[in-house]
């Protein structure tokens, strides 16, 4: 009986391998959504080195696992008894010097390969070999959302917007006060911790195209930690500098932008509250000191989520939620 199985495992370790090519295939192509995207030269360093590591892992996998289907399949009891032992084989030198330099050597490949890469990974090219000179933001990750501000100290909420083919310099951090936070849109570059009390630096050139790239927190940082999301719109730099020039005078995009941000992961987009209070017909929403007061120091469970903003943004988030969900004030 013995013969038949003999016969099909051939067959199946080949079916098993085709189907693992036609898989890899399809990864490959359009990346399958099994490697991180890659838009940014950082971004396609770190897509290199985590196809060089998948490959080798799942030729690793293969490997092992038909060698152990053989091995069930040739070395099974065949009627012997279960009190019985099965030939004992002992000691193999050559074999043994073989499976360890082997590992050895695969990992000094893919450490080699990674320190080759991490250069062009972690430094932004100089201002000549990109659109212009480097531009500086400032990001800051509170609960639950970032806050980013400008050279000329303009700010959004969420959404960052660069120009396109731009060095760029993100200085991340968190309020003293604050948890640790995790920075994250693959597309562009791998993952940075926002550090309360400790600024760290990402640097990148961004896509030479406009478009939108997604991401999020990347740091378990509390209940709402799924809702802090993160996207960058990048545009043409003469559509982006016109944008950021007149940001500060555009308080009603500012004061929406900051509540769907700061406030609705809490209270909800339409004010009907979700593991905070509703907002909607609130009274407190007509006393403007109280609303600065649980800004600035919080209360109960919600944390100060408005602590350090300037008087513009503080002035329009109060603006947009008297006027959506109270009586205008």
């Amino acid at each position: 009986m013995a013969a038949p199985v003999r016969r099909k495992l051939p067959l199946a370790c080949s079916s098993l391998l085709a189907v693992a090519l036609v898989l890899a295939g399809s990864a490959l192509a359009g990346n399958g959504g099994i490697a991180p995207p890659g838009k940014t030269p950082n971004a396609e360093r770190i897509r290199d080195v985590y196809w060089l590591v998948l490959a080798v892992t799942g030729a690793i996998f293969l490997i092992v696992e038909v060698t152990l289907v053989m091995f069930v399949v040739k070395y099974r009891s065949r009627g012997r008894p279960r009190a019985e032992e099965g030939p004992q084989i002992r000691g193999h030198t050559r074999l043994e010097l073989i499976w360890t330099i082997i590992p050895v050597l695969i990992l000094a490949g893919i450490i080699g390969f990674t320190f080759y890469k991490l250069p062009g990974i972690k430094d932004v090219p100089s201002a000549n070999a990109a659109g212009g000179p480097k531009l500086t933001v400032q990001v800051q990750g509170r609960q639950f959302y970032w806050l980013y501000t400008y050279p000329n100290g303009a700010v959004s909420v969420n959404e960052l917007r660069l120009p396109t083919n731009r060095p760029v310099d993100l200085e991340i951090t968190a309020p003293a006060n604050d948890v640790a936070h995790s920075w994250w849109v693959p597309a562009l570059a791998g993952k940075m911790d926002a550090i309360p009390g400790k600024v760290n630096h990402l640097k990148f050139v961004s896509p030479a195209s406009s478009g939108l790239y997604k991401g999020q927190c990347a740091e378990f940082c509390g209940v709402q930690h799924a809702l802090m999301l993160a996207q960058v719109q990048t545009m043409p730099p003469a559509e982006f500098w016109t944008w950021v020039s007149a940001r500060n005078e555009n308080g009603a995009d500012l004061g929406k932008q900051t509540y769907q941000g700061a406030c609705g992961p809490c209270h909800g987009l339409t004010g009907k509250g979700l593991i905070g209070p509703p907002l909607e017909n609130n009274a407190a929403l007509a006393q403007r000191a109280q609303l600065v007061e649980l800004l600035e120091n919080g209360k109960n469970a919600m944390p100060p989520v408005g602590r350090g903003w300037d008087t513009q943004q503080r002035a329009a988030l109060i603006q947009y939620v008297q006027k959506e969900f109270g009586s205008g004030g």
